[in-house]
């Protein structure tokens, strides 16, 4: 009779026998687990700022209108800007203007139909924590503002604008960028987790013409009723806007109440936004 082949398994890990420290060659050992923390962000800000980049609605938004209106009101005297280049009053307006495009605008609908559709419910089940994905979308959107950065202080210096540059002003134009960016996301993920998607849209779009006309981006405050001036001048897009353009245009030392303005408006945000959100 002939012999019966036996199966010989391995018996390494199991009860009283200690596994052995590395699976032998040519043995498949799968370990499944989470990439690190950096590599899931990073993955996730390339894919927003691949998202935000191929919309024509964001780049309408983002790109074409703050370039348009600064070659527009640079090249016509439609408005009283004051003494000196028109460009170098506008110029830190549609900075600023870009910024509150980006951060606030942008990302407030982006957000809030991302919530109706279920994909940030499904994003939070990822490995992904929520954290993780607040800090890629506000990756993705500091990129975008580099890019804006970049192509709007070219048009300008092609129109004429030198910034008074210096590591002192440079810092904090960078600064201030990144306290707005701070608020203005803060305020985005309030409006975009609290109202719904159709009301996010009209409501974004609302309150980017209405800063765009009273936030001293395109004309000087002065120019409106005095009553409503103090209230404007604590809008943060007041504050960055005239923030930049004191120390870029008129080369005055950094002041401390627009930083002041932005960090309180930043704190005030995500406080409410923490505590209202909601990923459903």
């Amino acid at each position: 009779m002939s012999e019966q082949p036996t199966l010989r398994t391995d018996t390494s890990g199991t009860a009283g026998t200690p596994p052995s420290a590395a699976p032998a060659e040519g043995v498949f050992a799968p370990a499944p687990r989470a990439a690190p923390l950096h590599r899931m962000v990073a993955a996730q800000a390339g894919m927003e700022l691949r998202i935000m980049l191929r919309n024509g609605e964001q780049l309408l938004l983002t790109m074409v209108i703050p370039l348009l209106l600064l070659v527009g009101f640079s090249a016509t005297p439609v408005l009283d800007l004051g003494p000196g280049p028109r460009v170098d009053f506008l110029a830190p307006g549609v900075l600023a203007l870009a910024v509150l495009s980006t951060a606030f605008t942008g990302q407030a609908i982006g957000t809030g139909f991302e919530r109706r559709y279920g994909v940030l419910k499904r994003l939070g089940a990822t490995p992904l924590p929520r954290a993780g994905l607040l800090a890629a979308k506000t990756l993705a959107v500091l990129a975008v503002q580099a890019l804006q950065a970049v192509l709007i202080c070219a048009t300008a210096a092609a129109l004429g604008w030198r910034p008074e540059l210096s590591a002192v002003t440079a810092g904090y134009a960078v600064l201030l960028v990144l306290l707005a960016t701070a608020a203005f996301s803060a305020l985005a993920l309030l409006m975009a987790g609290t109202l719904r998607a159709e009301a996010t849209l009209a409501a974004a779009n609302l309150v980017y013409v209405v800063l765009l006309g009273a936030g001293g981006v395109v004309f000087p405050l002065d120019r409106l009723p005095e009553a409503v001036r103090p209230v404007l001048e604590a809008l943060p897009i007041t504050a960055l806007a005239d923030g930049l353009r004191s120390v870029l245009a008129e080369g005055a030392p950094p002041a401390l109440w627009p930083v002041a303005v932005l960090a309180v408006w930043a704190a005030a945000g995500a406080a409410l936004a923490g505590r209202f959100f909601r990923w459903e």
